[in-house]
């Protein structure tokens, strides 16, 4: 239990006496009487043995599936073991502010690891040190994007939904216009998309959220021939073998880190992650760590370029931003190191692959996909019999099948956990049910 060490009574005491308190009651006088608790109920505390049984027969309640075939933007990757051994050390595990750079430099130093590798991935000049999860970053990096007399959005139909809610919460409250595109057999769909002074920027998603694989390039045209910019959500692993948004022209590249070493948890903490061309880079929000010389000309690290309105003035801040996924950035990357750029490919391949074979396999059984194209690790099929009733059998023979998107529809996903025996028995489940 050294992760944490609260303060002794000894040095409350120093601390109430050096700011002129007597005790803790005199320090929350300011605070109405009327909202302090004079004590807490608490049960009577309990041994380690009796927690853990406690704990586990909480956990007991929850359906643990024996293989996953659902993504929709959080993916059940295998998470080397060399990833929580790093992470989980006590020097890691600390407060997440590296003001003070002369005793933060290794923090600091983990988090430009982890904005180099960013950058590496999406072909990007600069990155910062993340955000909370890939939806904020969608959001932060069109605000990125507002001008004086720029402030459209417009956002493709086939984004994932939750991504499309955060970004219309923040131009709801900065004042900006969310437009959203056409869609054509589940793709982009840019006709009658003229140049407008006001279109400040343009959203889309590589691979999108029904997991086909969008035109980036020729979006990227179109966009800048209307004097926009492109901004691109990724999905980091497919980056191991599709072209990186830099060279398809994009000008902000951002996601969802929580493949990159993150278990799926219950929804969080998951890792947002962003990166730009260098003309952007002042608009970048949260932090950015930067590598410089020290006195003795070593090198060493330190907190730049700062954008949130706590460290300049509020009227020139593009972003209120505060905290940044420190613990999660550092996972993602020694997950990148651990693997490398031969493995990260791997992992990529090994997802499609997969999901090409079950694709080819659903579909002999009457489960067709619903959009023709390249995907990349999720596809859309159409249920004969019901999308709940293919969902409920599966779940009776401990599978956890793909997403309904409506009565007849799954948005499936595999990754490179699903083995050949897990996607020839969900082949199996739903033939029976027909």
């Amino acid at each position: 239990m050294g992760h944490y060490i609260p303060t002794t009574d000894r040095e409350k005491k120093d601390m109430l006496a050096a700011i002129g308190m007597m005790d803790m009651q005199a320090l929350f006088s300011s605070v109405p009487s009327h909202i302090l608790a004079d004590r807490w109920d608490l049960p009577a505390g309990l041994s380690e043995l009796e927690v853990r049984a406690k704990m586990e027969k909480m956990a007991d309640k929850n359906k643990v599936f024996s293989s996953i075939f659902r993504g929709a933007g959080a993916y059940n990757h295998y998470i080397p073991a060399i990833v929580k051994a790093i992470t989980g050390k006590e020097e890691f595990l600390t407060a997440y502010t590296p003001y003070q750079a002369e005793i933060s430099q290794g923090l600091l130093q983990s988090i430009f690891e982890y904005q180099t590798d960013i950058c590496q991935l999406t072909g990007m000049d600069a990155s910062n040190a993340s955000v909370y999860d890939g939806a904020t970053a969608a959001a932060e990096a069109v605000a990125m994007c507002k001008e004086r007399k720029k402030n459209t959005v417009i956002v493709s139909k086939t984004i994932k939904p939750d991504t499309l809610e955060v970004i219309k919460t923040y131009c709801r409250g900065n004042g900006m216009e969310v437009v959203l595109t056409g869609e054509k057999e589940g793709r982009t769909h840019l006709q009658g998309f003229a140049p407008d002074d006001s279109i400040a920027c343009v959203y889309v998603e590589q691979p999108n959220f029904f997991g086909l694989i969008e035109d980036v390039s020729a979006l990227a045209e179109v966009t800048h021939q209307a004097g926009a910019k492109l901004i691109v959500g990724c999905n980091p692993i497919s980056l191991g073998i599709l072209p990186t948004p830099a060279s398809c022209g994009a000008d902000i590249a951002v996601g969802e880190g929580q493949s990159l070493g993150i278990p799926m948890g219950f929804g969080g903490p998951y890792l947002g992650f962003m990166a730009c061309k260098y003309d952007l880079v002042r608009k970048l929000p949260g932090r950015i760590v930067g590598e410089t010389v020290d006195q003795k000309g070593q090198r060493a690290f330190v907190l730049t370029l700062q954008a949130r309105e706590q460290h300049i003035k509020r009227e020139k801040a593009s972003s209120n931003i505060c905290s940044n996924e420190a613990l999660c950035a550092m996972t993602a990357a020694v997950y990148l190191a651990a693997l490398g750029a031969t493995g990260l490919r791997e992992v990529a391949v090994q997802c499609t692959s997969k999901a090409h074979y079950l694709a080819t396999e659903l579909s002999k059984i009457g489960y067709t996909p619903l959009y023709p194209g390249a995907f990349f690790h999720e596809f859309v099929t159409i249920c004969p019999k019901g999308a709940q009733n293919a969902l409920d059998a599966l779940e009776q023979a401990d599978i956890l099948g793909g997403l309904p998107l409506d009565e007849n529809t799954i948005l499936w996903c595999t990754t490179e956990k699903n083995s050949k025996e897990d996607m020839d028995k969900l082949v199996a489940v739903l033939k029976e049910v027909g």
